[in-house]
């Protein structure tokens, strides 16, 4: 891995199946009664959130709590970004207090690849704007390898809010990388712009009609996984559909659409990257079924959390090497907490 991850290309097949490799180690430590390793003792980790979070951000200080590192949370409206400071000077200003990484969500495009220029720290992209968010489609990935194996081949369909979307942007970048089949389905309005050029580039399929899609009559045929989006109504200004109800009849896995997944493949898996409008873009029958695997996401994403942070904090370095230590036994844990 580079020294920051910033987008989801930024990572080769390699660095994915290395980062999913090592968040298995990593998922064993949450079934342990004692979870603190000292990977990462001496390492300070600022999460910087400007925008509100519970999944990424909670995940991330646990990630960087279990793993010893002193973590500390910020937040825009406790900093003095909120007194008018530029990003630029708050980024500098935490950087000049010597920490190791700097996990960031912005409500801005790109923010996180400007921030990167102008500090000596690692830079982990928590979401920007409506470009991406990698962390969450690495746990993705890792959530659907873990149920499906080996993912090449595999047809994965993301439903819904594509245009506000950067779990689907970052989504259909690993989950290519790793060899899956993707196509992505949202009404026109919500469907970006230039994302045909885009798909003929890198090869997954699009439609407006979800229907035939779930079917297996779409041009990747019989479905794995469906991962249905938010709808974010609070990145909307205009009418993108005339009404909630009107969407959910179009575009919502309802109890009907799931019957009909579970019908052809008794193991389709239902994934969502949350927060959930129940009854909007997922039915309660289909967020609470057994093929959702919407908390085994979060689960997930602690232990990816770790992963990362480990490879871009641990890596190499000689004042790590005993970070590359296996994880302690389970016996060994409890001696030390003894």
């Amino acid at each position: 891995m580079t020294r920051h991850l910033i987008s989801s290309a930024d990572l080769t097949r390699a660095d994915v199946e290395d980062i999913l490799e090592t968040a298995s180690s990593m998922h064993d430590l949450q079934r342990r009664e004692v979870k603190k390793v000292p990977t990462l003792r001496g390492r300070t980790i600022i999460n910087f959130f400007f925008e509100d979070s519970t999944r990424t951000r909670s995940s991330f200080e646990i990630a960087g709590k279990w793993m010893s590192a002193d973590t500390i949370n910020l937040s825009a409206k406790g900093s003095s970004t909120s007194k008018g400071e530029s990003l630029r000077d708050t980024a500098m200003t935490v950087d000049a207090m010597a920490v190791d990484a700097l996990v960031i969500r912005h409500n801005a495009s790109g923010a996180c690849h400007q921030v990167a220029q102008w500090v000596r720290c690692s830079v982990i992209n928590a979401g920007d704007g409506t470009h991406e968010h990698p962390t969450q489609a690495l746990l993705d990935a890792y959530t659907l390898r873990t149920r499906l194996g080996d993912l090449d081949g595999k047809h994965v369909v993301i439903v819904g809010d594509l245009t506000h979307s950067r779990v689907f942007r970052s989504n259909v970048i690993t989950l290519k990388t790793l060899g899956a089949r993707v196509t992505v389905v949202a009404p026109p309005t919500l469907m970006p712009s230039g994302i045909g050029a885009w798909s003929e580039a890198d090869g997954f399929a699009t439609s407006w009609d979800l229907d035939p899609v779930l079917e297996g009559r779409g041009e990747h045929g019989p479905v794995d996984a469906v991962m249905m989006l938010r709808v974010q109504r609070e990145r909307m200004s205009g009418g993108f559909f005339p009404t909630a109800r009107e969407y959910t009849v179009g575009y919502g896995l309802t109890r009907d659409r799931l019957e009909t997944l579970v019908a052809r493949n008794r193991d389709v898996l239902v994934l969502h990257p949350g927060p959930m409008n129940r009854g909007l873009e997922i039915a309660p029958e289909a967020a609470d079924s057994a093929q959702s695997v919407v908390l085994d996401q979060v689960s997930a994403g602690v232990a990816v959390r770790m992963a990362v942070l480990y490879h871009l904090l641990a890596g190499d370095d000689s004042s790590v090497a005993s970070s590359h230590a296996p994880p302690p036994t389970h016996a060994a844990t409890e001696g030390a907490a003894r």
